[in-house]
């Protein structure tokens, strides 16, 4: 009896790690030749651990294509374990849409789970369409809150085992919180935070001011991360897994200093900071500005509309790498024959 192909998707946003903050800070630049290098460790470590199929998603840059082509010759001529790459059919118009378009082709084509480079806008673009199937959070952006830095290679071992089936997902995989927001001409969601600015319009839409701010809502924020969801993690720490979020005000009172982006603190003025919980709908305050989503201004406003925000449990599923490699090592999954008494 044949064994069950099994197959995974990749989308690697060729824009991301480019953008404004480059000029307003010192962040790291993410060039298209090591998102390739990063593509071929992940999906390296996949076919050696059972997967035998990829699907990317088809980018400008030319990195689906790289990969491809230097996974067919690793497979020739080194007999390497890499999968089949496969290229989806779509049209690129390079913007999110891409990303969100190639995610549901990879859920029609029955991709056991979908490995993410890029930030977290990349990542929401991605779980706006991905269904119930999991995803593999790597960062490759800026000022990055849901997906975290890690080693592809380990990140895919982790991805391999759960799309085989080797680690079951009741333990390998992570509930995400998220935020919706509503309006009369609004229905958007956030996976990390909503943030009201001051600034009037979405212009180059990165969020760097911190005069600018009126309220942030996190879904959660930890006390190492760095922009939006940093404020709230240093005012009121929220962790991924606590079943509240975050709400801070800005105005008159005590004073925080945060980083707000890599390599620059700012001081913001902190009103009001609590928790709130997903029965417990937030209205923001009117004002003219924009609404900036996981960190980009998305949604102008004129100051008479109410939005919304809420907190829910129905965010994306992701691979808790650290958790799936530790329950494969004390179950010896990745020995040629598995001792789950361990190392007695």
């Amino acid at each position: 009896m044949s064994q069950r192909a099994v197959s995974v998707g990749v989308i690697a946003n060729p824009s991301s790690g480019r953008d404004l903050r480059r000029l307003l800070s010192w962040a790291s630049v993410f060039p298209t030749g090591e998102k390739v290098n990063v593509v071929l460790r992940l999906i390296s470590a996949m076919g050696s651990l059972g997967v035998s199929e990829v699907w990317m998603l088809p980018d400008s840059a030319g990195i689906a294509a790289r990969v491809r082509d230097t996974a067919a010759i690793g497979r020739a001529q080194r007999n390497l374990a890499l999968p089949r790459v496969r290229l989806l059919d779509m049209r690129v118009r390079d913007c999110a849409q891409d990303s969100a378009e190639a995610a549901a082709q990879m859920v029609r084509q029955g991709v056991g789970l979908i490995a993410v480079l890029g930030g977290d806008g990349t990542h929401r673009a991605v779980a706006s369409t991905c269904a119930r199937v999991p995803l593999l959070a790597l960062s490759t952006g800026t000022n990055n809150a849901f997906p975290e830095m890690r080693e592809a290679t380990t990140a895919g071992m982790a991805a391999a085992l759960i799309a085989t089936g080797k680690v079951d997902e009741a333990i390998g995989l992570r509930a995400n919180k998220r935020l919706r927001i509503t309006g009369a001409r609004v229905d958007e969601f956030a996976l990390v935070d909503v943030c009201l600015s001051r600034q009037l319009a979405t212009g180059a839409r990165a969020v760097w001011r911190g005069e600018d701010l009126v309220e942030v809502c996190t879904s959660f924020g930890e006390p190492n991360a760095i922009g939006l969801s940093a404020i709230a993690a240093l005012a009121c720490p929220v962790s991924r897994d606590d079943p509240f979020g975050a709400h801070v005000r800005f105005g008159p009172g005590r004073t925080l200093m945060a980083p707000l982006l890599p390599g620059t603190m700012q001081q913001v003025s902190i009103a009001s900071a609590r928790r709130f919980s997903p029965n417990e709908p937030l209205w923001l305050t009117p004002a003219a500005g924009t609404i900036a989503i996981d960190g980009e201004r998305e949604i102008e406003l004129d100051g008479q509309e109410r939005l919304r925000v809420e907190l829910d449990l129905l965010g994306p599923r992701t691979v808790a790498v650290a958790r799936t490699l530790e329950y494969a090592a004390r179950q010896g999954l990745l020995f040629d024959l598995p001792n789950p008494a361990g190392c007695a």
